[in-house]
């Protein structure tokens, strides 16, 4: 059987309407909770939040409109007028122009300018030095007087010098001069001259309270009299008698002080392994090498990188005083191998054999006594013939390469220096590169 109804879509829902397709560009609106049961909201959740004040603009109201921020040209900012551009120099600066509030376009003692000016406004391409305004009378960056934060350019005039007289400060007496003049000196010189320890030695054992002037504390610095009684404390006897004092056979290659083109200081040679066991005329020293005696160790009186012998390293400020200070008289003696060569070391009429016999008697004279290095007169010297290639020199005074000068002066050239002797200590038979104690018998004066 047949029917003339057309075919119909089952439906779930037949009284709903159909809805209209959605629309993408729509606000999105919040999902809605379905129904349950209440829930306790916090109170900051729920509080609704004040809204938030509008900043301050160019000193008006709160919630004015901000000001136009499109850029403006050089003449819109100046009113229209021509004139120089703020990085030009002082002299052809225009006159400040009038903030918004009619006040001169001014920092303050912080560099800032007024709020609401932007950074083309203000007159300037670059924020000022903080510190070129923070003292008043100082100038701003274009050079006008800053005085007040509020008053206009030029109101008042900079600050120039104070007609009121500065105060009398009181008089300080200079402490080595007024020690001069009653015949006293400083405390730290007056212990070295007594031969307690060296002038650094004094300044450390005063700071440290070790010293008593006349049974009081020594202060850094006081002047004393020459009768004044000076003591140190047995602290620092015990300090001083844990210093030594090395004696090095120096070999060539090795610098005297400090390590210096490539070539190392001779206090590197120091050391257990090298240490000289000694013999029958030096006999061993009890101590034994400790790494504490390698500390501040000071050559006294130099030996040049291709001289070798007798060098001496300390610890104790009184033996380099005694050696190197200022009037030091001890006696070093050297063997000294020359040649004859009045025309240079590379010249003709070289002389190598028998020098002796060649070497005038008046330059040895001038060896003995007359020259003079550096404009400064030397002071005699003893020097004789040892062998006929090879002169002693003793002198009193160390002065750079002293004995290679000398030679050159008279036409002899030095091929071997060796030192034997400081004072009373000689080298004897201690070997090359290696180094004892000073006994406790032996003495350089």
């Amino acid at each position: 059987m047949t029917t003339d109804k057309p075919a119909r879509t089952l439906k779930l829902n037949p009284g709903t309407a159909a809805k209209p397709p959605a629309d993408p560009y729509a606000p999105r609106r919040a999902p809605v909770r379905p129904p349950g049961p209440a829930r306790a909201k916090s109170v900051s959740a729920s509080a609704p939040k004040p809204p938030r004040a509008a900043p301050d603009r160019a000193g008006g109201p709160r919630g004015a409109p901000l000001p136009d921020r499109r850029e403006r040209s050089w003449e819109e900012r100046n009113d229209g007028r021509q004139g120089p551009r703020p990085d030009m120099r002082q002299d052809q600066r225009q006159p400040p122009r009038q903030d918004p509030r009619g006040r001169p376009e001014q920092p303050n003692a912080y560099g800032r300018a007024p709020a609401g000016l932007r950074g083309d406004e203000r007159g300037w391409s670059e924020r000022p030095n903080p510190r070129s305004g923070d003292r008043p009378g100082r100038s701003d960056p274009y050079g006008n007087p800053r005085d007040s934060r509020d008053a206009p350019y030029g109101d008042r005039a900079a600050r120039g010098p104070s007609s009121a007289p500065r105060p009398v400060q009181p008089h300080r007496p200079d402490l080595a001069r007024v020690g001069n003049v009653r015949g006293e000196i400083r405390l730290n010189k007056r212990m070295a001259d007594l031969g307690l320890c060296s002038r650094r030695e004094a300044d450390e054992w005063i700071a440290r309270g070790w010293v008593l002037v006349n049974g009081e504390p020594a202060v850094m610095g006081m002047p004393v009299a020459p009768d004044a009684q000076v003591e140190v404390l047995p602290q620092a006897r015990h300090q001083q008698a844990g210093q030594v004092t090395i004696l090095l056979h120096k070999p060539m290659g090795y610098v005297s002080g400090q390590p210096e083109d490539g070539h190392e200081a001779a206090a590197t040679l120091i050391g257990a392994p090298s240490q000289w066991r000694g013999d029958a005329r030096h006999p061993a020293d009890s101590r034994r090498f400790a790494p504490e005696h390698t500390r501040g160790l000071a050559p006294c009186g130099r030996l040049d990188i291709d001289s070798v012998g007798l060098l001496v390293l300390t610890q104790d400020g009184r033996v380099a005083r005694q050696l190197i200070g200022e009037n030091s008289g001890i006696e070093k003696e050297y063997l000294v191998r020359v040649h004859y060569a009045p025309n240079g070391p590379h010249g003709a009429g070289v002389v190598t054999q028998d020098v002796q016999s060649v070497f005038p008697a008046n330059k040895m004279a001038l060896l003995r006594h007359g020259l003079s290095l550096d404009d400064q007169p030397l002071l005699p010297a003893k020097v004789d013939w040892m062998n006929p290639e090879q002169l002693c020199f003793i002198l009193k005074e160390g002065k750079k390469r002293q004995i290679r000068r000398m030679c050159e002066q008279v036409g002899l050239h030095v091929v071997g220096l060796k030192r034997i002797r400081i004072g009373n200590v000689v080298l004897g038979n201690l070997p090359v590169g290696q180094w004892r104690y000073l006994g406790a018998g032996e003495s350089f004066a």
